[in-house]
């Protein structure tokens, strides 16, 4: 088995949709952004023997993550359903019939006691999702008293509110946003299969309001919508090669929600999900690589797996947006079953 560095392929049709960023306001610095990563190289990772990825994974996360912690981000939906995008794994979506009913705005004063019960459970970062395509001015400025006040508590923020435009970016970052989570979800060719009410490059684009804004980028994607080997490589790509690739990243294991268009996907081998964590973090090496939606259905055996292929953070809390994660007591003892630790809330 060979320590080198993984070869790379000549430049594809693929890598030239990448939409490499303009420089960021405060561009973070994370070792191997500038690395090409093409899709033939992510694939052959993706298809090493299994052993072999684990090891290889786990040398790269010791090698920048040597307090091996493990974050905790609790997630609440804000704003719940009545979207209008046709995303066929969401279930609030307006156009599926799930029994997620539309919701207001949730007040600043319910936000700020979930906030100090997430903090007080452990969490350290604390975000709040919005169903909404994009938001209008009057919807930032009601964000930004959430992002105030959660900020206060001393925990670090992170909102998912759609698509943004550069001028609501720069509103959020003032308001103190650390983090903005906008999922490219799966490669841009089997986008489509997924999505019809925007175009890959949409999220291209908010990403790059965000990055110049100055707020850490939060982008990953689910896995299980039956797409192939390759669609995963894609996406891997995608994120890998964003200049600079995000700080966090999210994999999801689809939750297949009776009523949307993927309800009956087949669901994912367990050991290919632990692979794409694996790949996440070989490509990825300075991001957190977060085991989000789905990790309910893994058990404790895939997820300790998961945490030797470089997953070091966690979505913590018994819900995510509108679906079921696991007791927050589980996560605590699985942690510590397996001897790790938790990263230290700022105050």
């Amino acid at each position: 088995m060979s320590s080198t560095p993984f070869p790379q392929a000549e430049s594809s049709v693929h890598e030239q949709q990448v939409q490499f960023f303009s420089k960021p306001r405060s561009a973070p610095n994370l070792d191997n952004a500038q690395v090409t990563w093409s899709v033939e190289a992510i694939q052959q990772l993706l298809d090493m023997p299994f052993m072999d990825l684990l090891w290889r994974a786990q040398s790269v996360h010791r090698a920048h993550w040597p307090a091996g912690d493990i974050e905790l981000a609790t997630l609440l939906s804000v704003k719940t359903g009545g979207c209008p995008e046709n995303c066929g794994y969401c279930p609030q979506s307006a156009e599926f019939d799930t029994g997620v009913k539309a919701q207001k705005l949730m007040s600043v004063e319910e936000v700020t006691a979930a906030a100090q019960a997430a903090k007080d459970a452990g969490a350290t970062r604390f975000c709040m999702g919005a169903a909404w395509r994009a938001p209008k001015d009057r919807d930032i400025d009601k964000v930004s008293e959430l992002i105030t006040a959660v900020k206060g508590l001393g925990m670090q923020t992170c909102a998912t509110l759609g698509m943004l435009e550069p001028h609501h970016a720069e509103t959020l970052r003032g308001a103190g946003l650390d983090y903005y989570n906008h999922n490219l979800d799966t490669a841009p060719e089997y986008y489509t299969d997924v999505v019809s009410t925007r175009q890959y490059q949409d999220r291209l684009d908010t990403l790059k309001a965000v990055r110049n804004a100055g707020i850490s980028v939060c982008c990953g994607g689910i896995i299980g919508m039956g797409e192939e080997v390759v669609h995963r490589a894609g996406l891997i790509a995608q994120l890998a090669n964003l200049q600079p690739y995000p700080e966090s990243v999210p994999i999801n294991s689809l939750v297949r929600v009776p009523g949307t268009p993927l309800a009956d996907s087949a669901p994912v081998d367990p050991l290919d999900f632990v692979r794409v964590i694996a790949v996440a973090r070989i490509t990825m090496p300075k991001a957190r690589v977060r085991l989000s939606a789905g990790r309910q259905k893994l058990g404790e055996a895939v997820q300790a797996l998961c945490f030797m292929a470089g997953a070091n953070s966690i979505f913590y809390g018994d819900k995510l947006l509108v679906t079921g994660n696991p007791e927050a007591s589980d996560d605590a003892r699985l942690i510590a079953k397996l001897g790790l630790t938790t990263t230290r809330q700022m105050g």
